[in-house]
């Protein structure tokens, strides 16, 4: 087991009776363990991946229910919670859809997840609620998928406010913003405000005491700290790398084809290393390979760890995403890493929601 990273924040006592919550398109458990760690207890976690299973019951004490949401009933939903207590419902419906990767619009039909979960919201009736997504989804089909959500949810009596978070003010050591939705049966709620930062969190704040790995390596003490394998043409492009730069910064024989195309030449944010002093690039799914992104290692000649990808969205140097003596996929790893609900937003959630229950005893 490796050391608890220094850059986490303590995880806070548990609370009595704070509430209960239950987590649609749970994933990895991202967003319930930042809310475990704000004393809140976790009734549940809902996802078709079944991949999910162990990363979200063993770091979150909870229990993972392989379902599609889309066939959830409210009568399921309501009966996850306890007889008694605050009821809190999270979840991110899953973002492809909307994403800035995803311009050629592939799986655009999963928008009709986000009605499904305005839906069982109104039906269920939580008394507070919390959606995370991509900004992209405030202007999906001009407005009206989140202004139909939110509709629904005032037609039930739910107090809403709506923000983008820039994450790096609130300590994300990566530039990523994300779309909050709170709504509140109790009255007014608001996402708590970030603290003031003389500097943002960097790369190095956060990933650079790990031991050093080379191309395919994996660490003896840690598993998760593993690169992908690099082909020689790939070894000789990173070596040519500089942090900051792309493959614009090349001699002509290593850069790829589609690249010396006029269509491709603006395409400058793949084959590129990250920097130490400044936050990391958005990390997606693909966080593990070198062609994919900004992702090589601001110094060592291959692309990020799946453990330091999991660090960069704040998860604990100690988390776990497999079962100990089952293979590693790297794939499916980093899928459950780069589609997950930073732990640092889930936490400023539910600092936000745990403010807000006081404010209203029971």
């Amino acid at each position: 087991m490796v050391a608890p990273t220094n850059s986490a924040e303590p995880p806070r006592p548990a609370l009595p009776a704070v509430a209960s919550v239950v987590d649609l398109f749970c994933g990895a458990g991202g967003l319930a363990h930042g809310f475990r760690n704000e004393g809140f207890s976790i009734a549940a976690g809902i996802d078709l991946d079944p991949a999910c299973e162990y990363a979200f019951e063993y770091n979150n004490a909870s229990r993972f229910i392989r379902r599609d949401v889309d066939e959830l009933t409210a009568n399921d939903l309501c009966s996850l919670y306890p007889e008694s207590g605050r009821r809190v419902l999270v979840g991110c419906a899953p973002c492809q859809p909307f994403s800035t990767y995803n311009q050629k619009g592939r799986g655009k039909a999963k928008y009709a997840l986000v009605e499904k979960f305005s839906r069982l919201i109104a039906e269920c009736e939580p008394d507070v609620v919390s959606m995370e997504n991509v900004p992209k989804l405030a202007d999906f089909d001009g407005g009206r998928l989140l202004g139909d959500f939110e509709a629904r949810l005032k037609a039930k009596n739910y107090h809403v406010f709506r923000g983008i978070v820039p994450m790096v003010q609130y300590g994300l050591p990566q530039k990523r913003n994300r779309l909050v939705v709170l709504a509140s049966k109790l009255g007014k709620i608001e996402l708590e405000q970030p603290e003031v930062l003389a500097q943002a969190r960097s790369v190095r704040d956060e990933i650079g005491d790990l031991p050093p790995l080379a191309a395919g390596g994996v660490d003896a003490c840690d598993p998760l700290h593993r690169s992908a394998k690099l082909s020689e043409l790939n070894l000789r492009r990173i070596r040519a790398s500089r942090p900051g730069g792309s493959w614009a910064d090349w001699e002509e024989d290593l850069v790829a084809d589609c690249h010396r195309s006029a269509s491709g030449s603006t395409y400058r944010s793949v084959y590129g290393r990250m920097t130490w002093n400044d936050p990391s690039p958005t990390m997606t799914t693909l966080f593990y390979g070198f062609g994919n992104g900004r992702f090589g290692h601001p110094e060592q000649d291959r692309a990020l760890s799946l453990r330091e990808g999991a660090m960069l969205q704040s998860f604990p140097r100690d988390y776990e995403f497999v079962r100990p003596g089952d293979r590693v996929n790297m794939r499916s790893v980093g899928r459950l890493i780069g589609n997950a609900v930073p732990v640092a937003l889930g936490r400023v959630i539910a600092r936000s929601v745990r403010r807000h229950l006081a404010a209203y005893p029971a």
